[in-house]
């Protein structure tokens, strides 16, 4: 094995993340038909959002509860309960993508393994143990939690710190977002694998260590 430390992003390369889904089911415990114009309408709010927080430019909680201000004016509910419903539902919905659960297992016993997601707190531990993986990550790093979001370099060296400082030719970050996770790579020195699994182009200036589509090729490039 060419690494001792290999970090995930989560949502989209360790778990599925089908917001309809966890926001449909959320919904309808409040006896509201959610419908795909609803989700698209969602996502118009959304999306501006995720790239401000990455940006540095909101903050978690202003993520977490601008997303629902609309929903919050309906409902006559506050948006950080419409966000924690949201994060509960989606704890029920996460799963683990193909070959997560087999190949997992496989790497911890030839690295150590972490995650370093932009996801939220309330979210992360709770799916982990659901599915059974919490024991094979030996840190956990959220960037609610740290106050600063991939790809600023500074979640990396905070991770890199809590791992005792390895040398960063032996680190490799894996992850579907060329714009968080391979470029905060890049940011932080350390190796990238970019899991594509439906053929994205590259933003300009982000450069892979190398790109993969799907778990199984993962499993062959490390573990050949």
């Amino acid at each position: 094995m060419q690494y001792d430390w290999i970090l995930f992003d989560a949502d989209e390369t360790l778990f599925s993340f089908d917001a309809y889904a966890g926001l449909k089911a959320m919904f309808s415990s409040l006896s509201v038909d959610f419908t795909p114009e609803d989700f698209a309408e969602y996502q118009l709010v959304n999306k501006p959002l995720w790239i401000q927080y990455q940006d540095g430019e909101i903050t978690a909680k202003q993520l977490q509860e601008d997303r629902f201000n609309v929903w919050s004016e309906r409902l006559s509910i506050s948006p950080a309960e419409l966000n924690r419903l949201f994060l509960d539902a989606m704890a029920d919905v996460c799963q683990p993508l193909e070959g997560v659960k087999d190949i997992v297992p496989e790497l911890a016993q030839k690295a150590k393994l972490g995650i370093i997601t932009n996801g939220f707190v309330q979210l992360q531990q709770v799916r982990l143990e659901r599915t059974g993986m919490a024991d094979f990550f030996d840190l956990v790093v959220i960037s609610e939690e740290v106050g600063v979001a991939k790809p600023d370099a500074a979640i990396f060296e905070h991770t890199l710190s809590l791992a005792g400082h390895p040398e960063k030719s032996r680190v490799l970050m894996v992850g579907d977002n060329a714009a968080s996770d391979v470029l905060g790579g890049n940011n932080a020195g350390i190796d990238t694998c970019w899991l594509n699994v439906d053929a994205k182009p590259l933003p300009d200036g982000v450069v892979p260590t190398f790109t993969v589509t799907s778990w199984a090729e993962m499993r062959k490039a490390l573990l050949g």
